[in-house]
């Protein structure tokens, strides 16, 4: 049977397209269509269906600009009720995709109207399952951002129907089923998940702790809901927007590809009070960018930053950025909902130095310097990687103060004092500089390289050591 997988790695996301004598079918498409449009046509084929597993939280879906383009049918599971024509599909219902079967299995517990999709090829041999945010490789999804939307859907009851949807209606399929679940390691719609984005259904029934057969309904919900961090503020308001539905990707790039000239950029950012989101690598940041301008580089996890870090979603933006990734930006930013960028500087950052336009700068140190400054005067430093990595193992007294907390927590911030960043590599605490710079600090040192860099070093570290078990 064929089904493709079309990964993207930085945002974690799986989606899938299966063909078949001249039909196809999408599942969980992104915010860009073209790609999966191109493949039918390759194919010679036409997409017959958009099957979604859940309103999504992490990612805005192409469903939409996907059926109109295409004339495909939307289809959701059970209990799903948006604001635009679909197929409600029941539990059991059997569709046709070519000689191909989908199967709809109503596994209610991320969402309530998640749903799986069992593939059956042209002989009739069951071959796999499209599982959404049912079940992860390793892992399953948590059962607590409903509740965001929807307060009556607390954790608890989401976390038991998830229970009794993998103990009766995953569990009891066969084991040589081929798991497609949704996401991979990085997302944060799991906390367990792991690197790999395929296995077969009987190898997790031996590994995923979540299929342990002997938890008790009360202690899988514990197994699953201990160590859930915060859901990033953004998830609710793509549920949101997959569920009422938002603009074509082609009006959102239409509006924002505007090429500026420094002159215009300036007084257009001046007019709107349009963010100014510098997407270019820390390095190149650092040594010069527009003043009160933020960055979060493109060549990372992109839009989990921005929806981490941007309270707005409709935010007005202007991008900074290299030559020729001006769309590939815009899309990014709209696979997260962030449709809100009006223009970019035209010719990126060295277009507004010919102009002889103030640029402003962060001072940086190598790990080596960084070592050396500490031992001798225990400057304070603040790490800004996420609490499960400070504990695994940081620098002795160094305070943590996890990025995405750094707007609730920007009292904590020295401005009598200097002070120094890190994170794990360079990428986060650049974003945390920018924030800062912006807010009027201006007493810091960013580290090169970050912790990865800083461990090469003589400075002394606290790591986390297991406590042992008295018999």
């Amino acid at each position: 049977m064929k089904v493709e997988q079309i990964y993207t790695g930085c945002i974690a996301h799986a989606a899938y397209y299966i063909e078949n004598n001249g039909e196809a079918a999408i599942f969980d498409p992104l915010r860009e269509v073209q790609p999966y449009i191109d493949k039918a046509v390759k194919d010679k084929a036409k997409i017959k269906y958009v099957f979604l597993t859940h309103f999504h939280a992490d990612f805005v879906s192409g469903h939409l600009d996907l059926a109109k383009k295409t004339g495909a049918k939307i289809v959701y599971g059970p209990t799903a009720n948006p604001a635009y024509e679909i197929i409600k599909a029941s539990d059991n219902q059997v569709f046709e995709v070519g000689n191909y079967k989908v199967k709809v299995i109503h596994t209610p517990g991320h969402t309530m109207e998640s749903t799986t999709y069992l593939l059956t090829d042209e002989i009739g041999k069951q071959h796999g399952i499209i599982t959404g945010d049912t079940l992860f490789i390793g892992d399953v999804g948590r059962p607590d951002l409903a509740q965001h939307v929807v307060e009556d859907l607390t954790e608890d009851k989401l976390a038991g129907h998830l229970y009794d949807s993998l103990r009766n209606k995953i569990m009891p399929l066969s084991d040589d089923l081929i798991v497609y679940p949704n996401h991979g390691a990085g997302s944060a719609c799991g906390k367990n998940m792991s690197k790999e984005t395929t296995d077969t259904l009987g190898h997790q029934k031996e590994v995923n702790y979540a299929l342990n057969p002997a938890l008790t309904k009360e202690e899988f919900k514990k197994a699953i809901l201990t160590g859930l961090t915060p859901p990033p503020g953004y998830f609710p308001k793509n549920v949101l927007m997959n569920i009422q539905g938002y603009e074509s990707l082609d009006t959102v790039l239409e509006r924002g590809h505007k090429g500026l000239t420094a002159e215009a950029f300036e007084a257009v950012a001046n007019e709107t009070e349009a963010l100014v989101l510098d997407t270019r690598d820390a390095s190149d940041f650092a040594s010069g960018f527009i003043p009160n301008s933020i960055n979060i580089g493109l060549e990372g996890n992109f839009a989990q930053w921005v929806g981490e870090m941007i309270p707005d979603i409709k935010q007005h933006i202007l991008l900074v950025c290299y030559p020729e990734k001006e769309e590939e930006a815009m899309i990014r930013l709209s696979r997260v909902g962030y449709d809100g960028t009006i223009g970019y500087l035209n010719g990126g950052i060295d277009s507004w130095k010919r102009a002889g336009k103030g640029l402003d700068s962060i001072k940086r140190i190598t790990a080596a310097e960084y070592a050396r400054i500490h031992i001798a005067s225990k400057q304070l430093t603040i790490d800004v990687r996420k609490k499960s990595e400070y504990d695994s193992e940081h620098i002795v007294d160094a305070v943590n103060i996890p990025l995405n907390e750094i707007n609730n927590h920007l009292a904590e911030f020295p401005k009598n004092k200097p002070f120094i960043l890190h994170c794990a590599g360079g990428y986060r605490s650049m974003i945390a500089a920018s924030i800062l710079k912006q807010r009027g600090w201006d007493n810091f040192t960013d580290v090169i390289g970050g912790f990865k860099e800083i461990a090469t070093t003589d400075v002394p570290r606290s790591e986390y050591v297991c406590p042992t078990t008295m018999l």
